[in-house]
């Protein structure tokens, strides 16, 4: 059984206004889900993702009240955002230019064009062309046009010291295979088709350990099926790898793990999905509790500042 590719990415933020008005009006991504993070609720969790919130599109963020990321190996250094088409990255380099964001040239980066930029904190991402053929789920109300939307997630990057003990953990536990390498970087395969299911790991031991902030990823989650997720839990128990154990976090199931590097882990089911307990139409237009917490709604929407 193998993962299907990406189901989220989650990252840090110290400003949740800014980085609101950054991914859906720079980047034109819907937020499909305004909550809070299920163990810190003073904390928001805004989800942006599709039209639709597909898994395997969500880029995340905790908001908390933290200093910048201090860069460095042990962590995961870049994300991927899959755009298709030259036309595509004609028009996001024309866009960025207009709004001043300073990025990078469209280069060719593993046989792929890619754009690198970083948001206001310095998170690191790039626009990547998608190989994928499928349509865009797009969101009607995003100032980017539908054909040149962003479609997901993909590739993710890491970076470690050691690729050895990385490298084990992806290929025999989670059931990824090795594809390619290219400069410092291997290329890990999961099911799925172009950069959703490519999971990128730089070998770099001459970098220092990066020091968690503002800027930084907290964690990548891997997309399984909700009829696997048993399944999945008893590997990790017969691998004898230290969990999270089941955690349902009601719009999926998880289990949490760090590789041998440190870096945490999480297997996501692809579904209830956001839909579960709001209209699709409405997705992320107000504060959205799992049910274990909505006895204490009114102290936590007290807590929480305005983000627009």
């Amino acid at each position: 059984m193998r993962l299907n590719g990406f189901h989220h990415l989650t990252a840090i933020t110290a400003d949740a206004p800014g980085n609101y008005a950054f991914y859906t009006q720079t980047l034109g991504l819907r937020l499909v889900k305004k909550t809070v993070n299920q163990d810190d609720t003073s904390a928001y969790h805004l989800f942006y993702a599709d039209g639709i919130g597909s898994p395997g599109s969500d880029i995340t963020f905790f908001d908390w009240p933290a200093g910048r990321e201090k860069r460095g190996t042990h962590s995961i250094c870049n994300t991927g955002l899959r755009i298709k088409g030259e036309a595509a990255f004609n028009y996001w380099k024309e866009r960025f230019a207009s709004l001043g964001l300073k990025h990078g040239p469209i280069a060719e980066r593993d046989g792929r064009l890619a754009i690198d930029f970083e948001d206001a904190e310095g998170q690191r991402l790039s626009l990547v062309d998608d190989d994928n053929p499928a349509e865009v789920n797009a969101w009607g109300s995003s100032p980017v046009p539908s054909a040149f939307q962003i479609r997901g997630l993909g590739p993710i990057t890491l970076s470690v010291p050691d690729l050895a003990p990385t490298d084990a953990v992806l290929t025999t536990v989670m059931s990824m295979e090795k594809l390619r390498t290219y400069r410092n970087t291997s290329v890990y395969g999961m099911n799925g088709v172009g950069p959703i299911a490519e999971l990128h790991v730089r070998e770099e031991p001459e970098l220092p350990p990066a020091a968690s902030g503002a800027g930084a990823v907290h964690h990548v989650a891997f997309n399984i099926p909700m009829q696997d997720y048993d399944f999945w839990t008893k590997r990790l128990a017969n691998f004898r790898i230290p969990n999270s154990g089941p955690v349902d976090r009601f719009w999926f199931k998880s289990l949490y793990f760090r590789e041998p590097n440190g870096i945490l882990f999480e297997l996501a089911t692809d579904g209830p999905g956001f839909a579960a307990d709001e209209p699709m139409e409405k997705l992320g237009e107000t504060l959205s509790l799992p049910p274990f917490l909505e006895e204490k709604r009114k102290a936590i929407e007290a807590r929480l500042k305005p983000l627009k």
